[in-house]
């Protein structure tokens, strides 16, 4: 392995982390972050035949400051973490001695802030929505539309999760059910559910029974009974919302992440600590999920702040 060219280790460690089983997206992110970086150090040595050798700290310096002129703060930070998880695996490897880029500056990132649904009622409004036949639809299937968004909204479920979702994947007793989850980075979850979320689930899958007799394994299917895709989710819950009239309460960007902001949200504003945030969403960090709990602070602030009792107050102590 020492003598095969960059190209090549990254090809094996695309591979290794595929074991994990990781999405396709993420997959697809390594590689492109991994590549673009090898071609500005390429640039710079006149050649693409290289090997891990040529990949000095002041070359791949000099490489992620050019990157860094043309891209945003998060993409410098996620090219930076790819290309460290990749000297990781070589140094597993014993391909190389150590990773070079700890004398790489790793980029700041902010962490982004959390963006629920706006409105107190709006995840109740948007439930009852998507519950009834939509008429416009040709061929409305209400059960499959209603077990999407509850399971982003009761179980926090990211897009790439609930595409992961298979048949097999709700376990245990009645009243003990979970539902195992592929989280991002390979990371495995298991994540309560309730008897109301799992009669949801149960309503679907007898749905599916009924429409189509394809055995596919996944558990979101569309009309003709081949697995959902990524696009077709997504046009999914953007019916939702114009369905329930709630585009305008959708925090621009976030689309169905704001469903899984608003589940992590309540369980803050009902008592949940960070740890046990962390543990339910597979955050990678309890920074993350510490940040629920501080935009839930700022919102009791911002209640207490608009009591008209408090500005009574306030004309008191002026005058």
């Amino acid at each position: 392995m020492q003598h095969e060219t960059v190209s090549v280790l990254i090809d094996e460690f695309l591979a290794a982390r595929a074991v994990r089983k990781p999405s396709v997206h993420t997959l697809a992110a390594y590689r492109r972050d991994l590549l673009l970086i090898l071609d500005l150090v390429a640039e710079t040595r006149a050649r693409t035949d290289l090997s891990v050798g040529d990949l000095s700290p002041r070359l791949l310096r000099s490489a992620f400051a050019r990157f860094a002129a043309t891209r945003a703060p998060a993409s410098i930070y996620r090219a930076w973490s790819s290309w460290n998880a990749f000297f990781t695996f070589l140094v597993t490897e014993g391909v190389v001695a150590g990773n070079p880029m700890s004398a790489v500056d790793k980029p700041r990132v902010a962490q982004p802030s959390p963006k629920p649904l706006r409105g107190e009622d709006t995840p109740e409004q948007l439930l009852t929505a998507v519950a009834v036949p939509d008429q416009r639809q040709r061929d409305p299937w209400p059960e499959r539309d209603l077990v999407v968004i509850a399971l982003a909204l009761c179980a926090g479920l990211r897009l790439s999760e609930l595409l992961g979702l298979r048949m097999g994947s709700f376990v245990g007793r009645p009243g003990e059910r979970r539902v195992e989850v592929a989280g991002k980075g390979g990371r495995p979850r298991t994540v309560p559910i309730e008897p109301e979320l799992d009669a949801v689930v149960e309503a679907y899958v007898a749905s599916r029974r009924l429409r189509t007799t394809r055995d596919v394994e996944a558990l979101l299917v569309d009309r003709q009974g081949t697995p959902l895709r990524r696009g077709g989710l997504q046009y999914l819950v953007q019916s939702a919302y114009r369905r329930a009239g709630i585009g305008d309460r959708v925090p621009r960007g976030a689309q169905l992440h704001a469903l899984r902001h608003t589940f992590a949200t309540r369980l803050a504003e009902d008592g949940a600590n960070a740890s046990e945030i962390m543990r339910l969403l597979g955050h990678g960090s309890l920074t993350t999920s510490q940040n629920y709990i501080e935009v839930t602070a700022a919102q009791q602030r911002a209640a207490v702040r608009a009591n008209r009792t408090n500005r009574a107050l306030g004309g008191l102590t002026r005058g």
